[in-house]
Formats: structure tokens, sequence, C-alpha cells
């Protein structure tokens, strides 16, 4: 028995080492058989498995647009089945239903809106500047373009507007750290005054290169400035029709002044870009995945930019250690926008602010587009069925376009929600569907009956480059000056401007003004005497940081497929010369 128990383990034993033998025979073999196979073929399927992983990381569809035969997407309008907004102007719009085609070669959302940061192509102009006392003694600037009567007489628009000018004037509202130099508003309001409109942009309190001058900043729902300023315009053109434009964060503010306002608006009509509709979502939305966060990095340092242009205030009315340590939007708010603005905690100031809860109100007809593939504001905050409830209101998506971006055309020279607001606003311009102020202005408001345009006392340039009007007594109403940008300029750089002398007639306005302390002789003479050169040092090296990051955003984004494009070329040629010398040998 013992006997046949070990002859039994002996040949267990030898199967086993027998069959090891034989993996070990097969992996050998395996080995070599690979180690046959040539280095670049390696060098090619990893290049190839990289490609996919990048095609998809960055949500390319050029492969999806090939086999549709470039014919593009249609654009998908939601709208109340009974709107006249949609009967009367929207259904006569071709261009929000026809397809909306992407530039080939940027057929990525990550492109599209990288792209449009660092080129943009924006058409050149000069804009006629025009400084806004606000009623808490703030101050904004309002970049006007004047509307041509002709192809030839573009450039060269009248810097003046009659209080009775009929003209339709647009005001567009930026985005997050965006003003009227940034390239999506320069092609908005080149190509709407282009077709005859007087065009005004409402920059955001602190840009602009305009200094903070009062203790209140401009976050996502504050709606005091649109306010003051559609309601100024209204009183100083009263039969210019005004429509209203907010693009990203600028659309949300919109949205929430008209749901705010309701049928007490003098807008006549508006449009939403891009809006984030619901902040709280959005947070949890670009915290999610890795490119996301690319972004929100992006944007925390462009507000960290931005506080550092006014830290003396910053410094005393919020966390300015917990600024500086900000890695994402929600840690700037927390250390800033809550403090400042008095919120709770940054959820309540999220909740609060986000329009998705306004649109249900607003009384006037407003066009609102999205991209289903924004890359900052996500489609799940898009409020469908609010939309859909309210009969003024009607919401357009495509699947395709970024942020802002909605580049078109084989050079990209357009960006196709430009044409499509240009072409809603012009249609409901010449129907009876315009809104008209249900209530009269309140009469404790005085403001002054001078043309705006031509009024302004002399202007201060401090040291840290940034632009404040100086004390002039004879002048108190809500304008304190204007000048001249320059049509090269980038976000925040030199901008010329004209010192012009406050006129002596100047209506006085104590409703709406706080009125800046007097300046020393040694004041007026250092502003007299600040540089321009000092000035353009200053904004560039605040914004050198978010530049070097959204330049390696950019390079990260593209070298897999521009390095793989390298590779092959030069890697062709290698494989040519070194043929070449062997044959010689």
């Amino acid at each position: 028995m013992l006997a046949v128990l070990l002859s039994m383990s002996f040949s267990e034993e030898s199967s086993s080492s027998s069959s090891s033998s034989l993996n070990g025979d097969a992996y050998a073999l395996l080995f070599n058989a690979l180690r046959l196979i040539p280095i670049s073929h390696y060098l090619l399927a990893l290049s190839l498995l990289f490609v996919i992983v990048i095609y998809n990381f960055l949500e390319f569809h050029f492969v999806e647009d090939l086999f549709s035969g470039f014919r593009g997407s249609p654009v998908r309008l939601t709208f109340n089945s009974s709107s006249p907004i949609y009967d009367g102007v929207v259904s006569k719009c071709k261009i929000v239903h026809g397809r909306y085609l992407v530039t080939p070669w940027l057929s990525s959302p990550h492109i599209q809106t990288a792209f449009l940061h660092f080129f943009g192509r924006p058409p050149c102009f000069s804009y006629r500047r025009q400084l806004f006392r606000l009623s808490d003694g703030g101050m904004i600037a309002l970049d006007w373009l004047m509307g041509s009567t002709g192809p030839g007489d573009f450039f060269h628009a009248n810097n003046f507007i009659s209080k009775d000018d009929t003209t339709p004037i647009a005001i567009v509202i930026p985005g997050l750290t965006s003003d009227s130099a940034a390239s999506y508003i320069r092609h908005l309001v080149f190509n709407t005054a282009k077709r005859g409109w007087n065009v005004v942009v409402s920059n955001h309190r602190g840009l602009g290169g305009v200094s903070i001058t009062s203790d209140c900043f401009y976050n996502a729902g504050w709606t005091e400035d649109a306010r003051e300023v559609i309601e100024y315009l209204h009183h100083e053109y009263p039969k210019a029709p005004l429509f209203a434009i907010g693009t990203s964060i600028g659309a949300n503010i919109l949205v929430k002044y008209l749901g705010e306002e309701g049928e007490k608006t003098p807008v006549a009509g508006a449009a939403a870009i891009c809006s984030p509709w619901d902040l709280l979502i959005g947070d949890r939305f670009i915290g999610r995945r890795l490119i996301q966060k690319i972004y929100d990095r992006a944007l925390t340092i462009g507000l960290q930019d931005y506080a550092q242009l006014h830290e003396p205030r910053y410094s005393r009315l919020a966390n300015w250690e917990g600024i500086k340590k900000s890695r994402s939007i929600r840690d700037f708010d927390n250390h800033a926008t809550c403090l400042v603005g008095k919120f709770e905690t940054v959820d309540t100031y999220y909740r609060n602010c986000s329009s998705s809860t306004y649109v249900g109100n607003v009384s006037i007809p407003l066009l609102c587009i999205s991209s289903l593939d924004d890359p900052v504001c996500t489609v799940e905050a898009i409020p469908l069925d609010e939309c859909r409830a309210n009969k003024n209101v009607v919401l357009a998506t495509t699947w395709h376009g970024g942020h802002l971006a909605f580049f078109e055309g084989i050079t990209a020279a357009g960006m196709w929600w430009v044409r499509a607001v240009n072409e809603y606003l012009g249609v409901l311009h010449s129907s009876p569907y315009m809104h008209v102020q249900k209530k009269v202005q309140e009469p404790g408001l005085h403001l002054s009956t001078e043309s705006s345009i031509d009024q302004g006392p002399y202007l201060n340039v401090s040291e840290d480059g940034m632009v404040a009007a100086v004390g002039n007594e004879q002048t108190r109403n809500s304008i304190v000056g204007d000048h001249q940008t320059n049509s090269e300029m980038v976000l925040d750089t030199e901008q010329d401007e004209q010192l012009t002398g406050a006129k002596s007639d100047a209506v006085p306005n104590t409703d709406r003004t706080c009125e800046p302390p007097a300046n020393t002789p040694d004041t007026e003479l250092r502003n007299l005497t600040a540089s321009v050169t000092s000035c353009w040092n200053q904004l560039s090296q605040r914004n050198k940081r978010s530049m070097w990051l959204l330049a390696y955003v950019a390079i990260i984004t593209t070298w897999p497929l521009v390095g793989s494009a390298l590779r092959f070329i030069f890697g062709k040629k290698r494989k040519n010369v070194l043929s070449a010398t062997l044959t010689k040998r």
C-alpha cells in the first residue's frame, strides 16, 4: 500500500514538473516571438493607443463629423408650445433652425475653448470709454462702439449719441474676470455695431483698468450694477430700444436681473450665452474630472490676479492669506466672495445667486444658447423644464461648441452664436414682440440731461496702473469721464485716455453719487506725471501667471497629436538618411 502511494505521488510530481517545464518553454517561445517583432511596431501601437486615449480624454469628434459628411448637427430648440416669442420671432430665425458645424481642426470643446482664449482672432477697433459712477460710490467702465451707416464709415463712426436717437443700444455683460478686451466680446461688439446698432460693454467692477472705489465687489449674482446701468441708459436715451446680452457669468447675472425685475425692466429683449444656470451643480461638476480641475485651477488664478489688483481692499474685507492659498473657485469664494458679500456659506452663495430659480419670472423675450459639451458649464445645470414653462424663453442647445467658442468655417474666422444672437435681435427689433416697460420710472431718480459721452473730468492714473476719477466740484452726476481704448489691447492692458474738462453746466445729482475726496496738489502732480509705460508693465506682470498656465494647458492638451505627427515626419526622414548612408557604404 505504501509503495502504491509513493508511486502515485512520484507520478504527480513528475507530471507537475513536466507541465511547469512545458509552460516555461511556452513562455520562452512567446518571449522569443515577441522579440522578433520590430520595435517600431511597438512604438506605432503605443502611439495609436495614446492617440485613442487622448481623443477620448479631450472629447474629439472629428471622426464623427467625418462620417456625417461634415454636415454638422441640428440645433435643438426648447420652448413653450404656445410661446408667442417662438411663433413671432424665433421661428423666423434661420440660423437657430439650421445646423452648426464646428471648424474641423477645432473638433474638441477643450481645443475650441483654449483657442478662443489664446488666439480668438478678435477684430481690431477702438472703444469710446465712459466712466460711470454708481450709487454706492463705486465706478465701472462703459466701453462704447457706435454703429455705422455704411461699410466705409464704420471705423469713423460718431462718438455722440443724441437724446432723441432711436438707434437700438445693445448692452453686453462679460463673463468671469473678462472685460471689453476679451476676444469673444470683441467679436460680438464688432458684428453687432456693423449692423448699425450702438453697443456698450458694461465692464465689471475692478476690471477694464478701473480701480475699485467702494467696498462692493461684483459676484455671480450681483445685479445692482446692471440695474443702474440699464436705468441710466433708458433715462438718457428714452427713444432708443435697449437689448441686453450676457455671456457666461454675465448671462447668469442678466437672467437673474430679468427675473427680479419682471415687467418693470426697460430692456426690450435679451440673450444669455453659456450661462452656468445652477452654481451649486456647476461647483460639483468643475471638480469632478481631471480636465475640469484644470479649468477650475485656471479660473482660480484669474480670480487671484483680480484680487491682487485690489489687494488693499481685499486685505481689509476678506481673508487675504486664504485668497493666496486658494486652489479652486470654491476656495476663493469661501475666503473672498462670501466675506465681502456677507453670505453665510459658499453653498448659500451658490443657491442665492443661481439664475435657474429666476428664469421662470422672466417677462421679456429671452433667447438662451448653451452647448452640450461645454467644459465649464455643465449640461446638468440647464433648467429645461423652467425654460419650457415660460412663454417668453426659448432655449437653443447645440451638441458642440465648447465654452463661448462655437467657431465655424475652415479658418475659424466667425462664431456661430454671434451670428445667431444678431439675427434674433434683428428679427425681434422689427417685430411687435419687443417688451415695453410697464412701470414708469420712479420720480426720485434724477439723472443728468447732458449727453454723457461728452462729459468727463480728469482721470487719475495711479502708480499701480489703475484708473480712477479725480474729484470735480462742478460735476456730481453719475458719469465721471470717458476715454478712447486701444484697438490692440488685451485684458487689463494699456488704454489711451482723453483728459477732458468737465462741463460747467453739468446737473448735480446727489441721489446716485458718492462724491470722491478732493485731491491735494501733491496728488494731482503725481497723477499727471504717472507713466503709461509703468501701467503697462504692472498689468502685464500681474497677468503673466495666468497666461503661462493657459499656455501650459494648451501644450499639454495638443502635444500628443503634434508630437505624433512630428515623430512620424522626422522618423521617416531619419530612416531615409540611414538607408542612403548604408547604400553609399
